[in-house]
């Protein structure tokens, strides 16, 4: 079980809270329907915090561990927020050959925060991923559409300033 705790303060709408659950009554007598449910509900979130899983689980009168179990379990469900710049570090095999376990260190430790998670600001969001397909420049990591290759910890600081 994961014992990070989530620095960004949830921020549901009533309006999202309706939406999820006319979504969640309109697919709730089909057999099978949590997994569906939680990606309609990540999609309205944008992730899956505590509060929406215990919504979840309370219409659907199941524990909140069967939620949280399936949240945890399933890589393309997220924890947590996703910041305005979304930072991914490619750790594929070629990337990580050159570098990038390096680079991925160092983001964590210049933000503050661990893999997935985001920065209390709402800013950040930092990622590790496979092969992105940009081989030749590796080491890459990309901020949102931005790709930055050839990467070196002492590229860093120059490459986050763009977005402050």
């Amino acid at each position: 079980m994961s014992s990070k705790i989530c620095s960004v303060p949830f921020k549901g709408t009533k309006e999202q809270e309706a939406q999820l659950k006319a979504i969640i009554d309109s697919l709730r007598d089909q057999r099978g329907c949590l997994m569906p449910i939680m990606q309609k509900a990540q999609g309205i979130y944008g992730y899956l915090p505590i509060e929406v899983q215990t919504f979840i689980a309370d219409e659907l009168n199941i524990p909140l561990e069967k939620v949280y179990g399936v949240a945890t379990f399933y890589s393309q469900f997220s924890l947590y927020p996703k910041g305005e710049y979304k930072i991914s570090v490619c750790l594929g095999t070629a990337c990580y050959v050159k570098g990038s376990g390096d680079v991925y260190e160092k983001l964590m430790e210049k933000l503050g925060i661990a893999g997935g998670e985001c920065t209390a600001d709402g800013k950040f969001s930092l990622d590790a991923c496979r092969c992105i397909g940009a081989c030749g420049l590796a080491p890459v990591m990309t901020i949102n559409d931005d790709v930055y290759g050839k990467l070196t910890v002492d590229k860093l600081d120059e490459i986050l300033a763009k977005y402050n």
